[in-house]
């Protein structure tokens, strides 16, 4: 039967190659030749393999510049898969098309901004592919020569069943949908190689079908996923579980070190079995995983400039994610951001005339101290469900693709857009602000709201005077400076500055939900603890 899992994925991370190499001694060699060969690899080899010393596995990370090209092709997949996601949108922001519960955030992810990747070998003798460690999937898949009909895959390595020695048929068929596309294939069963490791008789993809111009420009082959078996399509066992089950490793751990100079070609290390100490200073910070799947954990509130933002006071969730570049999160949050740091967004109409009618019945009922969970629902816009606001489906006055005519077609963007504005007006009142000001901070809000899963524009030469974005986690507050956060695109004159947020909403009770990607992690070395199931974070060297 086949398995089907949908996969938000727009962010993409990028692994890169391990130095590889083979020395092959003739007998007829000289004996100096084979010296001198055995030096450099003895030389070398530490770089890239396990250091005997301390019984750890690294794998070197290369990156790519985050670059026109992908951001180009990123617009394509936008304009081709709208109607897809927005589907999706409409599922995460209200939770109305089925069990919240059953949200699957790799579904929202996109690849194409991916910066790390690191080089893995599949067969016998193995078969060499360049993937992404992504921690916010399940899976190991690599494209198939059984992949004809698909342009991407004439542009990357192909794994080949029939030259290794330990393959073995499965068969079973699997796709895997990404918000930008998705890869189709079947499983089979071979060894993989992850630095010096083996991991014998591992299941994973072939992807015989890679529709995606994601996957027609990106820098990697494919995607090995470091989450929970939970999310694995196919129920197959991940690569890691495999590592751990099969004693390859010293420790149920794993750690990431990303390099975020700029100026630096090393992308960073994964550290399978343990921790290496020169990736990070003091002492790491752990919380426990809360649900597995994915890295998931609890986080408290948002700070801007030291300012709480007020939306995760109760608490949200978040989810350490390797494979993602940026930082998502609830779009009101992202919008105060967005604010704050002069990030142009998309005007929209629907806040504009939230709060052109309801902004001051709103003020007035926060003011009255009703619960701001059933605001929105008492003056029409929602209705309550018992924890949160849910559409109840607003009729279009005017369908502009039809001539101006009513369509009476149900739209579900007032309420999200009330939710918003309560969140946002609830902020300022916490902050002594008067009603005018607060009426006229929540409408400029409306002109700051992302592209839901898109960009905003920075201006590149105010980023010293930007305000630092702080997450609270385990009750400790992680700081991200401004030139921390602001992805550079080009050089000189024509650079083009993007913030690193982007907006995504999850409902409860899987949300509100923080997706922390590279941006993060680069800032903050992270451990992956598996053996006693929790997250840390340290500051990284």
């Amino acid at each position: 039967m086949e398995e089907r899992v949908k996969h938000p994925k727009e962010w993409y991370l990028c692994v890169v190659s391990p130095i590889s190499i083979s020395l092959a001694v003739n007998m007829g060699m000289e004996i100096k030749a084979f010296v001198s060969s055995l030096f450099v690899f003895v030389i070398l080899l530490p770089l890239v393999f396990s250091d005997s010393n301390d019984g750890l596995v690294r794998i070197g990370l290369k990156k790519k510049i985050f670059d026109q090209n992908n951001r180009i092709a990123a617009r394509l997949e936008t304009k081709e898969g709208e109607a897809r996601r927005s589907s999706l949108r409409k599922y995460y922001l209200h939770g109305n098309l089925g069990d919240p519960e059953e949200t699957d955030i790799v579904a929202l992810k996109n690849y194409m901004d991916a910066q790390y990747f690191g080089e893995i070998g599949i067969g016998t003798p193995p078969q060499k592919f360049t993937v992404i460690f992504d921690t916010g999937s399940s899976n190991l898949w690599v494209p198939s020569s059984k992949c004809y009909f698909s342009v991407p895959c004439y542009f990357h390595a192909k794994y080949k069943s029939s030259i290794s020695s330990s393959y073995k048929k499965n068969g079973k068929s699997a796709d895997i949908h990404y918000g930008t596309g998705a890869i189709s294939g079947f499983f089979s069963e071979d060894n993989v190689q992850v630095g010096d490791l083996v991991v014998k008789a591992q299941d994973f993809i072939e992807a015989s079908r890679e529709p995606s111009v994601t996957f027609l420009v990106a820098k990697f082959d494919g995607i090995l996923g470091l989450g929970f078996q939970e999310i694995s399509v196919g129920n197959a066992t991940p690569v890691w579980y495999n590592m751990v089950n099969q004693g390859l490793v010293k420790e149920a751990v794993f750690s990431f070190w990303l390099n975020r100079k700029v100026e630096e070609e090393e992308g960073g290390e994964i550290v399978f079995g343990g921790v290496d100490p020169n990736h990070f200073k003091g002492t790491h910070s752990y919380v426990p995983v809360t649900h597995k799947g994915y890295w998931q954990f609890d986080m408290g509130d948002v700070l801007i400039d030291g300012k709480a933002t007020g939306y995760c006071e109760g608490g949200c969730s978040a989810i350490a994610d390797s494979g993602t570049s940026l930082l998502a999160g609830p779009t009101s949050v992202v919008t105060m951001i967005n604010h704050a740091i002069g990030a142009t967004g998309v005007v929209s109409e629907e806040c504009k005339a939230v709060v052109s009618q309801y902004g001051q019945t709103i003020m007035d009922l926060l003011l009255a101290e009703v619960s701001p969970e059933k605001i929105c629902s008492q003056i029409g816009l929602c209705t309550f469900d018992g924890t949160h606001g849910v559409s109840i489906g607003i009729k279009s006055v005017v369908d502009k693709e039809n001539n101006g005519k009513s369509s009476g077609v149900f739209h579900d963007a007032l309420c999200p857009a009330c939710e918003m504005a309560v969140v946002w007006m609830k902020s300022q009142l916490e902050q002594n602000q008067t009603q005018n000001l607060i009426l006229n901070y929540v409408n400029d809000l409306c002109d700051r709201l992302p592209s839901p899963m898109g960009e905003s524009a920075v201006d590149c030469a105010r980023i010293s005077s930007l305000a630092t974005v702080s997450f609270t986690i385990g009750g400790k507050v992680f700081d991200l400076r401004p030139e921390q956060y602001i992805l550079r695109v080009g050089e000189g004159p024509a650079a083009q500055c993007i913030s690193g947020f982007t907006a995504m909403d999850i409902p409860p009770p899987r949300g509100p939900l923080w997706i922390l990607g590279d941006i993060f992690m680069g800032r903050y070395h992270t451990v992956f603890d598996y053996g006693n199931l929790r997250v840390g974070f340290a500051e990284a060297a």
